[in-house]
């Protein structure tokens, strides 16, 4: 049998490395899944998703956890549509992601066809890298080429369209003639380290504080030792952006844990009071929880150059690998003999938790959401990977779970996406099957699309070597975080036509379809609930009835956020309770006299 463009394309693209494409089915690729069926599951895993939205998330979260290009696949017209919000999703993060999408045929294109979409000019903006349709078997060798190696190269998203006529006719190399192109495999990143004198500038910058700062993010997780050896040298704490998570221990004394708005009071504090900031990997977007503008010097370190200077006016801008430069700039800082400011730092770092543990051990009605995290985090087993959706349940993710060596964490970064938190976790059993993995996830994430993603767990589950796998649902009855930025951002009471949600028994939808399903309606249950779910021989959906009325607060109130939250009283909210009175004295203890200001 002749070999099929259908048949080249997979064979090209095993040889760039893919083992597993996320994808749902349909005519627009009909040749491309039949090439794939020739090809073999033992080379290429196509993995079932429920929605074709899921199997963008997928794809994303498989490349944070493996590193590797993920790759969706989805057919023409709404199944190609559908996985945009999951391509930004990789997109806004900085992750290499092929989509690959069906089209109608080509002799149709511009009739006004079922299932013609302008793909081109819709994908244009999220794989603005690389988005290009075939129009001949010659032409899909150099597509694949450069999609993957511009993927790999730029950590951006590319897409390829495939119509469906062109998947079935009979593959031809590019003949030797003017007007073809000819292409080859392979690429490896390059060292990337700025020069000498660059890093001597940076590090009179650094050598000269007497107050330094340190955020971290995603482009720093593979530079753990690099960051502690120069916090260590430079007597800096360090903060943590969400995407970052996972980049320092949190039994570190001086790592302050998350910053911003799901962030900690130690990393507000160090952020105002340092004279010095460097920053590394990070595009953390919210410049107010930096140090106000003039008021620090600033180094930072990127691989993107668009990146750097943009959240806070940097003295000296590093383009290069985190680790590489790091340990390029090591040798050069000069070892801080005060460790007064560090002294600080690890004494509120101390309280903080102490702060954290009484809050999550405050009385709510029934379960204090923030419990849910704090007895998880000491019970997480080695090696895991965490996953977290938008949303209330985000601030406990951030706050409450102390990250260990080896673990992996991520979410939803930049486009904070609803509905990421299963196909995350999802994704990451099968980039290491080997490992436990734990989602956290808001009862309005579940109902929008996580559950059905539920079905997918139960179609694979046995072929994980770890079973453990462990959705944990806060069933709050409540689009909790939106309800509470109308309240502290906008003084407006909880709009319940809006923000209430159905009440659904997630663990029972788990037993219907064959994974494990518990319950927990009371604090003292939560600590054998999260024994039980991870040890299970099967995954588990754990369900906590969670109080609504306990508030994600921002490290820092102001003034204008308790007048509105205040407002929301006077106005009538319908939660208006004893929960809501305990809240708002603790947001008024934030600004008020004897409080923190």
């Amino acid at each position: 049998m002749a070999q099929t463009v259908g048949d080249f394309f997979w064979d090209r693209l095993y040889k760039w490395g893919v083992r597993t494409v996320f994808g749902y089915p349909g005519d627009g690729i009909n040749g491309l899944l039949g090439a794939l069926n020739r090809f073999g599951e033992d080379k290429i895993k196509l993995v079932q998703v429920r929605h074709e939205e899921m199997a963008a998330f997928m794809a994303s979260a498989y490349a944070k956890f493996t590193g590797e290009v993920g790759v969706c696949m989805a057919t023409s017209g709404p199944g190609a549509s559908h996985l945009i919000t999951g391509m930004y999703d990789a997109r806004m993060d900085h992750m290499p992601l092929l989509a690959i999408a069906g089209q109608q045929a080509r002799t149709a294109m511009g009739g006004h066809y079922q299932q013609e979409l302008d793909l081109q000019s819709m994908y244009k903006d999220v794989a603005g890298a690389f988005v290009q349709q075939a129009s001949a078997p010659a032409q899909v060798r150099h597509l694949v080429d450069r999609a993957m190696r511009i993927a790999k190269g730029e950590r951006k998203v590319t897409a390829i369209i495939l119509p469906n006529d062109l998947q079935e006719m009979s593959y031809s190399e590019p003949p030797r003639k003017h007007g073809t192109v000819h292409s080859g495999i392979g690429y490896t990143d390059p060292k990337v380290v700025p020069y000498d004198a660059d890093l001597r500038r940076a590090a009179d910058v650094l050598n000269a504080g007497k107050k330094v700062a340190m955020l971290v993010g995603a482009g720093a997780l593979q530079a753990t030792d690099e960051v502690i050896a120069v916090a260590n040298k430079l007597g800096a704490g360090c903060a943590k952006a969400l995407l970052g998570k996972a980049t320092l221990p949190d039994d570190l004394p001086w790592v302050t844990g998350s910053i911003g708005l799901l962030g900690s009071r130690p990393s507000w504090d160090m952020m105002t009071e340092c004279d010095t900031l460097l920053m590394v990997g990070s595009g953390f977007p919210y410049s107010e929880f930096l140090p106000k503008e003039g008021a620090a010097r600033g180094v930072q370190i990127d691989i993107k150059p668009d990146m750097l200077s943009l959240r806070y006016p940097m003295e000296v801008c590093l383009t290069g690998d985190a680790a590489e430069t790091l340990r390029a700039l090591l040798p050069m800082l000069e070892e801080k003999t005060d460790r007064s400011w560090r002294n600080t730092i690890e004494k509120n770092v101390q309280a903080w938790w102490k702060e954290l543990e009484g809050r999550a051990m405050h009385s709510a009605n029934p379960v204090n959401p923030q419990r849910v995290t704090w007895e998880l985090s000491p019970r997480l087993p080695e090696r895991v990977i965490v996953t977290s959706d938008s949303g209330s349940c985000a601030n406990w993710y951030a706050r409450d779970i102390k990250v260990r060596r080896g673990m992996m964490m991520s979410l939803s970064g930049g486009l904070a996406s609803m509905g990421a938190a299963v196909p995350y976790a999802i994704a990451a059993k099968f980039a290491h099957p080997d490992r436990p993995v734990v989602a956290l996830v808001g009862d309005g994430a579940m109902q929008m699309n996580n559950m059905a993603e539920l079905i997918t767990v139960a179609k694979y589950w046995r072929e994980w070597s770890n079973k453990t796998w462990v959705c944990c649902v806060f069933n709050n009855q409540d689009l909790n975080q939106v309800t509470w930025e109308q309240r502290v951002m906008s003084g407006d009471p909880k709009f319940n036509a809006s923000q209430q949600l159905p009440d659904v028994p997630y663990h029972r939808f788990a037993e219907l379809i064959g994974l494990r399903g518990i319950f927990v309606d009371s604090p003292d249950r939560l600590a054998g609930a999260w024994e039980e779910a991870l040890s299970s021989d099967r995954p588990v959906v754990l369900e906590v009835k969670t109080d609504p009325n306990v508030p994600p607060l921002p490290p820092h109130i102001t003034l204008a956020q308790a007048k509105a939250f205040t407002s929301t009283l006077v106005k009538g909210d319908p939660e208006e309770g004893s929960v809501l009175v305990d809240t708002a004295k603790e947001v008024l203890s934030g600004i008020l006299p004897g409080g923190r200001s």
